[in-house]
């Protein structure tokens, strides 16, 4: 009898595990993606400036509300997954001509040259020379995407292909890319103010790249001349921070830590016989325990304890991290520079972002937009599931762009004025 009367429970002991195990699953769904996290425009740090102004007048998108697709948008993980895994959707494909240039040590640095494909709005003559980021090139699809839509808004393009980054091109010296060596963007650089005489500079750097333009105009005052502005979008600033960082397990970093250091392994051993094949000849301290360690790195650390603080003769990987990081140079840079990074960054610990706000606050020409979302170089768009070809990232940087050489124009012609004014006096 009493078996009987439990019976009819069972079912909605059933149902009500059906509906637990539901709850738990949206649950997580909306933990993971962050569904619950609201959208808004990007805090801006920044002093008030007449050129910070119209800066605001100019690009919308700094004021803007940063709407990321609905359904996964809202995940630093995921964006970063994306960009990781497909670069962008729907990319184009800009015809450009590769140039080579001998280095000192014989290494062979190559670039890839973009004419515009229409007017630039100001009708000036503006080349955007970009440092991608770590181990890319400009045939990444992030790349290819947003030199189509710079060289369709009146830009040429200069991408730097980072030495030992392309399959197909050997090194020509024992040494291939580093955290912040800035000779292969500087000889890049070089060649454009020699080749395009009346062409001003746009300098932009993503990531890794980042580091390295930032490090490269606040080096030596040249660095700086013909330069309108520079860019840099989700980089660490400083290595030892940022490394410290990479090895803890919060927002997965230890993971990603894991991911770069496999590709950058499959990288450096591509290139092995260029970089260990004659030990004495390459006049390196590297030794054959050196190989097997790479073998067994499973973080950055290691390798740039290992093979990449070796390239330019650092005694330890705390010096490398010193002597290459931008941080010690950015108080340097005195053209306007905007300082980009999401704030769901998985690769990029929140604490890092005080070295752009804190220099914001003290220099004039800085402008610091940290969007709550975009991850490691996402920044996709859509309406709901499917991101559009075009990122906010990108069209962020040629409104920058556009606004300060406008505004660039507009001094001009003011001064023009002024100075016919006095003639006439």
């Amino acid at each position: 009898m009493s078996a009987m009367l439990e019976t009819p429970e069972m079912p909605a002991v059933f149902d009500g595990m059906k509906l637990a195990a539901v709850a738990a699953v949206l649950y997580v769904i909306v933990r993971c993606l962050n569904l619950k996290s609201p959208t808004a425009s990007p805090e801006l740090v920044f002093q008030d400036t007449a050129l910070n102004r119209f800066l605001l007048k100019s690009c919308p998108l700094l004021t803007k509300e940063y709407i990321p697709p609905l359904i996964w948008g809202k995940s630093g993980h995921i964006q970063t997954a994306l960009y990781g895994k497909m670069g962008r959707v729907s990319s184009p494909h800009p015809y450009g001509q590769r140039k080579y240039l001998t280095m000192s040590d014989g290494a062979t640095a190559t670039f890839d040259l973009f004419e515009p494909l229409a007017e630039h709005c100001t009708g000036d003559d503006v080349t955007i020379v970009i440092c991608p980021g770590i181990a890319n090139h400009s045939e990444k699809q992030y790349i290819r995407t947003f030199v189509d839509y710079a060289q369709k808004s009146g830009y040429r393009c200069a991408v730097l292909n980072h030495l030992g980054a392309l399959p197909n091109i050997e090194l020509t010296s024992p040494r291939m890319f580093t955290y912040g060596c800035t000779w292969e963007f500087g000889a890049m650089v070089n060649y454009i103010k020699k080749t395009y005489l009346e062409t001003r500079l746009i300098v932009v750097g993503f990531s890794l790249g980042g580091n390295i333009v930032c490090k490269y105009l606040g080096e030596a005052p040249a660095s700086q001349e013909r330069v309108l502005c520079a860019v840099s979008v989700c980089q660490g600033y400083s290595a030892s921070r940022a490394q410290e960082t990479f090895l803890q397990w919060d927002q997965c970093r230890r993971f990603y830590n894991f991911l770069m250091a496999d590709n950058m392994k499959k990288i450096i051993l591509s290139h092995r016989h260029a970089l260990f094949g004659d030990i004495n000849k390459n006049n390196l301290t590297f030794d054959p325990s050196d190989l097997s360690r790479l073998y067994t790195a499973t973080s950055l650390m290691q390798i740039d304890e290992t093979v990449m603080r070796k390239f330019h003769g650092y005694k330890t990987v705390k010096e490398y991290y010193e002597a290459e990081s931008c941080v010690r140079y950015l108080h340097n840079i005195h053209v306007p520079i905007m300082l980009v990074n999401a704030v769901d960054d998985p690769l990029v610990h929140e604490s890092l972002l005080s070295i752009p706000k804190t220099l914001a606050a003290k220099k004039e020409n800085v402008m610091v937009a940290l969007p709550l979302h975009g991850g490691h170089l996402g920044f996709f768009e859509g309406a709901v599931l499917f991101p559009e070809p075009l990122t906010w990232m990108d069209k962020l940087l040629v409104q920058y762009s556009n606004a300060i050489c406008q505004w660039e124009k507009n001094k001009s012609q003011c001064s023009d004025v002024e100075q016919v004014e006095s003639e006439h006096k």
